[in-house]
């Protein structure tokens, strides 16, 4: 049984995570923004109440991830997930961009998974296999040209920068870092026209957590098994 940590849980994604693992058998610490507005995510802890705790973090908050590492003091982790993230605003092509809103999409998608990560890395170090996996998107692979949602994908190719040179820094303590692309997923974010479920991606998702280790460069990891180009 592992201890995972996932950001993000109270809808999409997250949410799926959360269930696919509890289901499973592991314990999970499930962050949320408000927790008391849980309607979903109270189901799920209902059918696992000693397996899932639910914990407040505004991953923006430098004063939230502080409160919630103190909550936590002492704790393992074996798995952290950075599940949260926003699309961000209307207007974000190259030719028109609100630029307060691209900072904001830095802000929760790029910055707060580092913040997070280096808040809980002592957790992560009381684990013999510590691992973090941080949800990106094929949106930021360097590879592709299309331009649109510019906030979004340069957001995302950011993170996956961070998260590169992360795992560069933690690689000697033994703990392994990586990004994935969750597919065009069915939540408020993807759309309805989207590819596939929550629950599809978070089933994939939990198998690249189960596989992933140390090598010598991380990886950009797709829900399938697949790898992207970085």
């Amino acid at each position: 049984m592992s201890t995972v940590l996932v950001t993000g849980a109270a809808r999409g994604i997250g949410l799926a995570l959360v269930a696919a693992l509890a289901d499973r058998g592991d314990e999970v610490i499930a962050t949320v923004r408000d927790p008391e507005r849980l309607s979903d995510l109270a189901a799920i802890v209902a059918r696992h109440p000693d397996t899932i705790e639910v914990h407040r973090l505004e991953v923006t908050d430098p004063a939230s991830i502080a409160a919630l590492a103190e909550r936590l003091q002492g704790r393992r982790i074996d798995v952290l997930i950075n599940n949260a993230g926003i699309i961000g605003p209307e207007r974000q092509s190259t030719l028109d961009m609100d630029f307060a809103g691209w900072a904001e999409v830095f802000r929760v998608d790029t910055m707060a998974p580092l913040a997070v990560s280096q808040a809980l890395l002592p957790n992560l170090r009381l684990s013999d296999h510590g691992k973090i996996l941080t949800v990106s998107s094929g949106m930021g692979s360097m590879s592709t040209t299309k331009s649109d949602h510019v906030a979004y994908r340069s957001a995302k190719a950011a993170v996956n920068k961070v998260m590169q040179c992360l795992a560069t820094d933690l690689a000697e303590e033994g703990i392994a870092v990586a990004v994935c692309h969750p597919g065009w997923v069915k939540t408020d974010m993807g759309g309805s026209e989207a590819d596939i479920t929550p629950e599809m991606s978070a089933t994939g998702l939990t198998r690249i957590v189960d596989r992933l280790g140390l090598t010598r460069a991380p990886v950009f990891h797709v829900w399938d098994g697949g790898i992207l180009p970085w």
